[in-house]
């Protein structure tokens, strides 16, 4: 027979046989349904029929947890999602310890995550985010290392709260606004206050210090001519030059 007629069987055994494995990728090989070897990155040959391979991302992956409500501590709904962060480590306890470690990952950082804020309060929820990132981290990284799993890091995302308690929370946030501008103004009249009061007593004790005072008042003004000045003269001055007045009459 000619070698063309063996072309096409040769082609097919390859396609069978033949398992490309790529570098971020490990590929379980399963001999009549039981495991047997781990494939590893580059050209490999496999039985066919009696041999089929399985494989795994062995990269960082990313899966999203799911918007779902939440009761916190005080009972305040909030409607919460979040995104967690892991890799496969073992690639044989991941495929042959749990059916489908994506789902099995992504339900049990959705139960940790409603375990978590249902026990914290409304007020640590918005302040403590990474917190609880962290903890949840924590309860799902224990689980997940049974499944060959290795969590990298779990982040809340979104908190989404009733429009009425947006509308309270930001009336709070007016008011606690217009307190510390209240306090702020406070402080500054008592400090005012408070140097008007050092000043008068200097200019009080010291002579000439009202009338050098006065004169800086009447230069500040400027040229003018809009300007009017009154000027407050002592009662002292007055009568003393009406006495002086008087002495150059009679003389």
């Amino acid at each position: 027979m000619s070698p063309v007629f063996f072309l096409p069987f040769i082609v097919v055994f390859i396609l069978v046989c033949v398992r490309i494995v790529q570098q971020y990728e490990t590929s379980l090989v399963f001999t009549l349904g039981r495991y047997t070897r781990t494939l590893q990155p580059g050209l490999n040959l496999i039985i066919p029929i009696i041999e089929w391979t399985r494989s795994v991302d062995m990269r960082v992956l990313t899966r999203d947890i799911p918007k779902q409500q939440v009761i916190t501590k005080d009972n305040v709904p909030v409607t919460i999602n979040g995104v967690v962060y892991f890799k496969v480590l073992k690639a044989e306890t991941a495929i042959l310890a749990v059916q489908d470690y994506n789902y099995a990952l992504t339900q049990y950082a959705q139960a940790a995550l409603r375990d978590v804020v249902g026990g914290m309060t409304f007020d640590d929820l918005l302040a403590e985010r990474q917190k609880i990132g962290e903890e949840i981290e924590k309860i799902v990284a224990k689980e997940s290392a049974n499944w060959g799993l290795e969590v990298g890091a779990i982040k809340i995302q979104d908190v989404d709260v009733p429009e009425d308690l947006k509308k309270m929370m930001s009336r709070q946030a007016s008011a606690e606004r217009e307190k510390r501008a209240t306090i702020t103004k406070a402080e500054g009249d008592k400090m005012a206050a408070f140097n008007l009061a050092e000043a008068a007593k200097t200019m009080a004790t010291s002579a000439g210090a009202m009338q050098l005072r006065t004169l800086q008042t009447i230069d500040g003004l400027g040229p003018t001519a809009s300007n009017t000045v009154i000027i407050a003269v002592p009662m002292e001055l007055m009568e003393l030059a009406r006495n002086l007045n008087a002495q150059l009459s009679k003389s």
